[in-house]
């Protein structure tokens, strides 16, 4: 018993030791760390130690890892978001370029039916398009063809409107390479015409706003809704047999009272010419 009591105090003193060899260890390796230079392999080591006994920088590791997974992320969203609006715009722009293509056909088709079904082979003439309508004379516009291609003055203005010609208006000023149509709206245009029945001859007149009329119609004419009215061979202006309208309406002339006065719904509404066919050949001078 005095024996195992001897042993127990001689290796008391050696785990006391190991007891305190650890820690010492520890602070003198702290200690080497902080006052050797921050280079090479003694900052990775130190780095390694401060993250693994330091729980605030493994916290601060961590939010600086979800910040940059975060900012990666925000940077991703917006980049596809500037995709979006980039491929929005090209198809918008796909779109406008369809529709404009879809325009340029329509207007081919258009032109090239204008050529076909064109008074070409009645008078000899050029086609001209619309350059232009006046914002304060409304029933006159500006065309692109003049002296030049043998346009005149009172020359016979042609058009087409659902596959048949008909008169649009009359040339009254020219220069070399324009004109300026006057169209049978303007309360200042008027010509000699005949109705397809009973060859009854008036006098048409536009009226601005108000329906074109025909006056002078003899009182008891045959004359009703849907008949053809024609340019006369008594005009002194334009060739006969041109296509001026429709009668729409048919009234007594109540300044005369021996003639009607007829409502006209024309061939070619002036609102929508585009084109004209100018007759260089077979006017009236």
């Amino acid at each position: 018993m005095v024996m195992q009591n001897k042993t127990y105090r001689k290796e008391q003193p050696a785990g006391v030791r190991r007891k305190y060899i650890l820690p010492a260890l520890f602070l003198l390796s702290s200690f080497l760390l902080m006052i050797l230079p921050l280079e090479g392999f003694v900052y990775s080591v130190k780095a390694v130690l401060a993250y693994i006994f330091i729980p605030q920088i493994r916290a601060a590791h961590g939010a600086v890892q979800y910040t940059q997974g975060v900012y990666q992320t925000v940077g991703e969203l917006l980049n596809v978001n500037q995709e979006n609006h980039a491929l929005k715009q090209q198809i918008e722009d796909a779109h406008l370029l369809v529709a404009q293509a879809q325009h340029v056909i329509a207007e081919n088709e258009r032109l090239n039916a204008l050529l076909d079904m064109g008074p070409q082979h009645r008078w000899k003439g050029v086609w001209a398009h619309v350059a232009y309508r006046e914002p304060t004379q409304w029933n006159t516009v500006i065309i692109d063809k003049g002296t030049e291609d043998g346009v005149a003055v009172r020359s016979a203005a042609l058009s087409l409107e659902k596959g048949k010609e008909g008169l649009a208006g009359v040339v009254v000023e020219t220069t070399e390479t324009t004109a300026k149509v006057l169209l049978i709206n303007d309360e200042d245009f008027s010509a000699s015409v005949q109705l397809s029945k009973g060859q009854e001859m008036g006098l048409l007149q536009g009226r601005g706003l108000l329906p074109i009329h025909v006056k002078y119609i003899p009182l008891l004419a045959q004359v009703k809704t849907g008949d053809e009215i024609y340019t006369s061979s008594s005009s002194s202006i334009f060739p006969a047999g041109i296509l001026v309208g429709h009668v729409s309406a048919v009234r007594e002339d109540n300044s005369f009272q021996t003639a009607l006065t007829v409502e006209v719904e024309p061939q070619i509404r002036p609102a929508a010419v585009r084109e004209l066919f100018i007759v260089t050949q077979g006017a009236k001078k």
